[in-house]
């Protein structure tokens, strides 16, 4: 079986997107069909709670009108906005890459630590990681700071070399679908794993969907409730 992945990026960017789906692309080789869309009416950076709730009804469009032409969903944003909306309107595997990449590296090493893209969104990546029980695995979350100068990959190293050295993190997470395709530079200067969440995703989404489980539907994501007899 060779699945076929709809990677439904929560922002308008088409930069972005293509970002994301260049590196899906490259990990996918032949193992897994992977298309990547952005979402219609969304803001073009996914930030704010305000911004999470703006992007779920075209989120919510694109899985509905795809549900029956792909095998599993990616979620590309690491703050893994309206997963438990997307879990419960379809019977398909539906995978964040926050999540899948920060409960991967509590398996890779002892601690991990979130590079955040901005220090706006540090809180938010701590709600998210105490929301998923894994608080206990955390180092830190640094944010890749702007003000620092340099590219995107210095910045990136800059904030992993503190989390590793500082904090004591074994494992780096890049906290933003926008930094695809940067983990392996990283990791050639830290030489600690550094996960992307869209290739971390999709090897978890490839893998229900070969497997053949998806989201349990008998309590929390039932969305039959109160449909029943009508």
């Amino acid at each position: 079986m060779t699945p076929r992945i709809l990677i439904i990026n929560p922002n308008s960017s088409a930069e972005m997107t293509r970002a994301i789906h260049d590196s899906a692309v490259a990990f996918a080789g032949d193992t897994m069909e992977v298309v990547t869309v952005p979402t219609p009416g969304a803001s073009p950076f996914i930030a704010t709670y305000e911004d999470h709730a703006q992007a779920a009804p075209g989120m919510v469009r694109l899985l509905t009108e795809n549900r029956d032409r792909y095998d599993a969903f990616v979620i590309a944003c690491h703050g893994d906005p309206n997963m438990d909306l997307m879990k419960e309107i379809t019977d398909k595997p539906v995978v964040g890459i926050g999540e899948a990449s920060m409960k991967l590296a509590t398996m890779l090493g002892h601690s991990f630590s979130v590079i955040a893209p901005v220090e706006r969104t540090v809180p938010n990546k701590k709600a998210l990681i105490d929301k998923y029980g894994i608080t206990r695995d955390l180092a830190s979350v640094r944010p890749a700071s702007v003000e620092a100068g340099g590219s995107d990959v210095e910045r990136l190293i800059a904030a992993g070399k503190r989390a590793v050295e500082e904090d004591m993190a074994e494992v780096l997470v890049l906290g933003c679908a926008g930094f695809a395709g940067l983990d392996k530079k990283m990791e050639e200067v830290l030489h600690v794993p550094v996960l992307d969440g869209v290739i971390c995703a999709l090897i978890v989404a490839s893998g229900l969907a070969r497997y053949g489980v998806s989201i349990s539907k008998k309590r929390r994501y039932d969305n039959t409730f109160g449909k029943r007899g009508k």
